[in-house]
């Protein structure tokens, strides 16, 4: 893997209840309202990860339908907001079929004129890294892309760069 690639790796560590997070921390140079608009805002959301509909304030649900090409977008996915402080902490629950949701959090924090994105998902029990964290290093390899107007990151060039760090 390359030290770039590395350097965008995410980590499991453990949070202070003992599960399992998968966490990523991206710097980027653009401002935290910039960062926090491309996360939330159906629109500016779509052209990297998804495009949601519904009522996204706090105890809200939201439909998402993933956009990429590469994961076939497929049905809708009901997600719980659980937490929405804008612009710095988005917390939510995507719920798919009848399996356990996925527990994701987005935090913003301002980094001199850019901002630091810090990205979690909780690892089910027995879930492995290995199941989410290409994926995941890939849409936040997109989301980058989006705010600098750069080309998006080839799906296969990413899992094979990231795959085996998600597997050590």
């Amino acid at each position: 893997m390359s030290d770039d690639t590395a350097a965008r790796a995410g980590e499991v560590v453990r949070a202070a209840d003992g599960r399992a997070l998968l966490r990523f921390r991206r710097t980027h140079t653009e401002p935290v309202a910039e960062v926090w608009s491309a996360v939330t805002d159906p629109d500016r959301c779509a052209r990297w990860f998804g495009r949601w509909s519904g009522d996204g304030r706090p105890g809200g649900t939201v439909e998402l339908v993933l956009t990429s090409d590469e994961d076939g977008g497929g049905p809708p996915s009901t997600v719980l907001v659980r937490e929405c402080a804008p612009p710095h902490r988005l917390a939510v629950d995507i719920r798919e079929g009848d399996g356990a949701p996925w527990e994701l959090s987005v935090t913003l924090t301002p980094h001199g004129d850019g901002t630091v994105l810090v990205f979690e998902q909780v690892l089910p029990e027995g879930f492995s890294p290995a199941d989410a964290g290409p994926g995941w290093h890939w849409y936040l390899d997109r989301l980058a892309a989006v705010l600098a107007g750069a080309p998006m990151p080839d799906w296969e060039a990413t899992l094979a760069a990231a795959a085996p760090h998600y597997r050590a």
